[in-house]
């Protein structure tokens, strides 16, 4: 006589413990950047892209915003080209040797870029980079 072994199989089982985790920090986070706790500076800006964009290691920095209708910020504050220069020329003599990040958008006038940096570089500040997004 044959007899069937009926052993009950386990059945498998999902974890949800670690996704409730993970969705949690998730939704934190969110919250967050949208309480604006969590604070980006500047104006909002689309980067032009480079093929081959440098990673650049910054000591100190500071970050020059040069938005698309032309308003040009130093580290979130508002200036005019004479006052950027000042405040340029202030910031070196605090710190010699501070790195200037451009972000400029990308359909900035050529004309004003170079004019930002020719103020830059009137302040005797020598290590300045544009900021880009690889393509």
């Amino acid at each position: 006589m044959f007899i069937w072994n009926d052993e009950p199989q386990k059945k498998s089982r999902i974890e949800i413990i670690p996704m409730i985790d993970v969705m949690m920090f998730l939704l934190v986070f969110f919250v967050l950047i949208s309480l604006h706790v969590i604070p980006a500076q500047g104006f909002k800006t689309e980067l032009p892209g480079a093929s081959q964009p440098e990673k650049i290691e910054i000591r100190q920095h500071s970050i020059i915003t040069i938005a698309s209708d032309g308003k040009i910020q130093l580290d979130g504050v508002l200036y005019s080209y004479v006052d950027l220069k000042n405040a340029l020329i202030t910031l070196h003599s605090k710190n010699p040797k501070v790195d200037i990040v451009i972000n400029s958008d990308r359909k900035v006038d050529v004309q004003q870029l170079v004019t930002v940096m020719d103020a830059v570089k009137v302040s005797g500040i020598s290590s300045m980079a544009l900021a880009t997004e690889k393509k």
